[in-house]
């Protein structure tokens, strides 16, 4: 099972809808062993095909909220979602796709991610219609290393020294730590230039990773606090400035994502993009994309669930000539049965006349003609007995095959014969010796016998 993860780039909200157009995007594909087979930069149509396909949705596109879920599923809770987290949207929460992170806090809240359902939408339908089966979509800043959460150390002394100054117990002491306030770190990743989705109007977007961090430059960052993240387009001059305005007393892990196929891989081109972000750690785009694997919060939820029999216009484009075979046979087939049925009919119809010709050439006195076979066997077995001519499945005619038929089977063993229902039963003694040619002897005789298992009695019919 292999699998392809791309990292898509930010939503312009100046750009409008019908100009969206996506660059060429970075890629990584592995193999079911999770070795990298093949990394690059490449455009949509030309990325190549996985089992499974993971999006990597920027930063700046989400807005996670945690908050109060009511324990509902499927379209009540998609229902229900819009009221969750409008108080925090800008735009209507009818216009945004909302997501549900599976994964509760430790408080009982859970994660909601909203998301331009057009632009998400533009996204999804847009591999899916260049024939990516599978796809996922998880937040980048959930790729990203996060340090836990840690109690202030400064908060912790202070409680300890006022346990100290007026003598407390260790258990006040350690209530009043307990309660002290918790500073979750701060995790920043600076993931290279703004990539535009309209490059004829951003044309700096296309530039170099070295060039574009210039003071001018517009970067991608992602600040994660906790499970809440955001995304930011900061220039690289206030770069350092930004991040310390928005962490406060937070302590601060920072990255720098490099390793971007398509970059320059030289140790001066990795100098010059860690040395914008002072103390930053480089994060390898390849660690980047497997810890996107891991990662459990899918956003393709609601409207956008995978849905594997669902038969979209690139699954149709595939089909197309199998279907159309299919169809052909299947119009071949029926046109053939219908085509031999009346063959067959019209055989049938001529076998009856001819029997029904014969039948009153034979017996001009036939008035009605219903069964022209059963009829003739009828009037056929009537001139017989007229004539004194026994009939084949008479009691005489019966007895006369089975006695020519006995061979080693002695005469005086039988012990009772019946004939009824144009049939003769035959009980033979006990201890009479039945060998296994009696039926071929009747077979010659003109005769049929079957021998009931239970009973061992023995039905001779005419084999006519």
């Amino acid at each position: 099972m292999s699998t392809l993860i791309v990292l898509m780039p930010p939503r312009d909200p100046a750009v409008h809808s019908q100009e969206w157009q996506l660059p060429e995007l970075p890629f990584l594909l592995l193999d079911k062993a999770g070795n990298t087979q093949r990394a690059g930069r490449s455009a949509l149509g030309l990325l190549p095909k996985a089992t499974a396909t993971v999006l990597l949705i920027a930063a700046r596109d989400l807005l996670t909220v945690s908050a109060t879920v009511p324990p509902l599923k499927g379209p009540r809770l998609r229902q229900a979602l819009p009221n969750v987290v409008e108080d925090h949207l800008i735009q209507d929460a009818q216009t945004c796709h909302l997501a549900l992170d599976p994964a509760r806090q430790p408080d009982g809240r859970q994660t909601v991610a909203a998301i331009d359902r057009g632009w998400f939408r533009f996204l999804v339908e847009g591999f899916t219609g260049a024939g990516h089966r599978n796809v996922r979509a998880v937040p980048v800043a959930r790729c990203l290393p996060v340090a836990q959460s840690v109690v202030a150390e400064v908060a912790t002394a202070e409680a300890a020294e006022t346990a100290e100054s007026v003598k407390e117990a260790p258990a006040s002491a350690a209530a009043t730590a307990a309660a002290a306030p918790e500073i979750v770190p701060v995790t920043a990743c600076v993931f290279g230039p703004v990539m535009s989705t309209a490059p004829t109007l951003l044309p700096d977007a296309a530039l170099p990773v070295s060039a574009a961090m210039g003071a001018s430059g517009l970067l991608e960052l992602a600040i994660v606090r906790g499970a809440a993240a955001e995304g930011f387009a900061v220039p690289a001059g206030s770069l350092a400035a930004t991040v310390s305005a928005l962490a406060g007393d937070a302590p601060v892990t920072r990255y720098v994502l490099t390793g971007l196929p398509g970059e320059p891989a030289s140790a001066a081109s990795k100098a010059a993009a860690l040395a914008v972000f002072p103390g930053a750690q480089p994060l390898a785009f390849e660690t980047l994309a497997k810890r996107a694997l891991a990662c459990k919060f899918d956003l393709c939820q609601f409207e956008f669930a995978a849905q594997p029999w669902r038969l979209d216009r690139a699954t149709l484009r595939r089909l197309r000539v199998p279907i159309a075979l299919a169809a052909a046979a299947l119009v071949v087939a029926i046109v053939g049965a219908n085509v031999q049925w009346l063959m067959l009919s019209r055989q049938q119809d001529a076998m009856n006349a001819q029997m029904t010709e014969l039948l009153l050439n034979a017996f001009p006195k036939t008035t009605v003609v219903l069964d022209p076979a059963g009829q003739m066997a009828r009037q056929l077995s009537q001139l017989r007995v007229a004539a004194g001519e026994p009939s084949p499945d008479d009691f005489l005619a019966l007895a006369d095959g089975l006695a020519r038929s006995l061979g080693p089977v002695p005469v005086n063993g039988i012990a009772a014969l019946d004939y009824h229902d144009r049939r003769l039963d035959v009980t033979f003694k006990p201890g009479v010796n039945i060998d296994a040619d009696l039926n071929k002897r009747l077979a010659r005789n003109g005769l049929s016998g079957t021998q009931d298992s239970s009973s061992g009695k023995w039905t001779i019919r005419s084999a006519s």
